[in-house]
């Protein structure tokens, strides 16, 4: 019996190619898939896919395809894509798309982001685990429908995506920056060149000197997680080297982007989460904000004094997508690098991130890590990840030890202590970890307070 249990994920599906994910499973997810949107009352008729640098991208869309087609549906596929680029066509064309990734995973992997009509995420409460229930069926189904007419047309929106960023942020007024992109093998070496260089649209006054452009699912050079400290070495070197004004590095699919200053130095998420807020807020007086509990408390205090409204969310794409549609927010940012804009039908795009950096940048004259600086204001830890084997036995003993703290179970236990300083003790959804956040307002505070709750988690 067929059990898709290990690759249909809380978000997304992801699993090894072959021996999780092959073809057999993707055109039963792609069937699945067309009749969950049937059954919820969406128009099916047509949906677009893509897919990534993988390997085994192109053979497992076309998969997917064959078996939306068998469902009566037709496809638009877009071919190589970023996944922004696929909500991008999700939105500007009014339809249902999946999007053939696996994100930063290692290149044994490959997976599918699924998103309804105007880039609405499909997650385990909102159509996913339909789709998986329905995909099993089919696959342990011996007498199931055999492939029908293909019904398949491709079509290239590179430079309608590119176009619709650039209207976006103007960045043809700023001074020349210098700027160096490490793409990671990735699929910002195939974005970059349309939106920000003269690829497809006049130039800007940016250098783009590029690294790992090449797009490779192998991944030669170095994992495509920025947020890994480990693959923004060469990145930091370069920049040093270089005389350049900032760094870019994307993820894989290009959904998240990382900023390092011409110090070399990281810019906190949180950080551009501020930046990218306040300018949100010049053009839309008085909106909603959301960030997830892990950011910086800067960045609620940043929002309302610029007049925005802060909100709070949970970790996690489809509940700042959530919020974002909730309260009709014009902007959302998350810890991890993902940033949302209502503009883009509330979808995250690393590249529109970048752009707005570039756009804060190019409009005054002072580097990089003096216009962060306005923006970082406390102390913080960085996710730090314990392995224990009673998760919710650990975060009880946690809570005992802070009884002057004031503490919530939005995502996890946040305790917040008379002081200023605070945690976030959080369970992970698929490994036996707990995920501490702490921030204070001084570095040995947050220092202290990091050790006395690793202490405890790891005794």
């Amino acid at each position: 019996m067929s059990d898709l249990s290990k690759i249909v994920k809380a978000y997304d599906v992801r699993g090894t190619v072959p021996d999780q994910f092959n073809e057999s499973v993707a055109r039963a997810l792609g069937t699945a898939f067309v009749e969950m949107l049937r059954e919820s009352g969406d128009d099916a008729d047509r949906i677009v896919i893509a897919h990534d640098m993988r390997e085994s991208g192109p053979a497992l869309s076309a998969a997917f395809g064959r078996g939306a087609n068998a469902a009566g549906a037709s496809v638009i596929s877009i071919g190589l894509a970023s996944t922004d680029e696929l909500y991008y066509a999700s939105g500007a064309l009014g339809l249902p798309g999946a999007m053939f990734t696996a994100s930063h995973n290692p290149a044994q992997y490959n997976g599918i982001k699924l998103c309804r009509s105007g880039a609405k995420p499909v997650g385990q409460d909102s159509g996913l685990a339909v789709v998986r229930r329905r995909a099993e069926e089919l696959l342990n189904d011996l007498n199931a429908e055999a492939d029908g007419p293909s019904r398949v047309v491709t079509r290239d929106l590179l430079g309608d995506y590119a176009a619709h960023l650039r209207s976006l942020v103007d960045l043809s007024g700023i001074r020349p920056l210098k700027v160096i992109v490490d793409a990671g093998n990735g699929m910002g070496g195939f974005t970059v060149p349309a939106v920000l260089g003269d690829q497809v649209l006049p130039a800007l006054p940016l250098t783009i000197v590029p690294m790992y452009f090449e797009l490779d699912g192998s991944f030669p050079n170095h994992e495509a997680n920025p947020l890994d400290p480990a693959n923004l070495v060469d990145l930091q070197e370069a920049i040093r080297e270089q005389g350049a004004d900032l760094g870019i590095a994307f993820d894989g699919d290009a959904d998240r982007c990382f900023i390092v200053d011409e110090r070399g130095e990281p810019v906190s998420p949180s950080a551009i989460t501020g930046l990218v807020a306040v300018r949100e807020l010049t053009k839309f007086p008085g909106s909603t904000v959301i960030h997830n509990l892990i950011t910086s408390a800067a960045v609620p205090e940043i929002i309302a004094e610029n007049g925005g409204t802060p909100v709070r969310s949970r970790v996690g794409h489809s509940f700042i997508k959530a919020e974002m549609a909730r309260t009709n927010a014009v902007f959302g940012g998350e810890h991890s690098a993902h940033y949302y804009f209502r503009d883009f039908w509330f979808a995250d795009t690393g590249m529109l991130a970048a752009m707005h950096v570039l756009a804060a940048l190019g409009e005054q004259e002072r580097p990089l890590s003096e216009l962060a600086a306005e923006y970082e204001r406390y102390s913080a830890s960085g996710e730090i990840n314990s392995t224990v084997a009673d998760a919710r036995a650990k975060v009880a003993e946690v809570r005992e030890h802070f009884p002057e703290a004031t503490v919530d179970d939005l995502d996890g236990m946040t305790a917040r202590l008379p002081d200023g300083a605070w945690f976030n003790l959080r369970a992970s959804n698929t490994e036996p970890l707990l995920r501490l956040n702490v921030e204070a307002p001084k570095p040995d505070r947050m220092a202290s307070l990091r050790d006395e709750v690793l202490a405890i988690v790891r005794r």
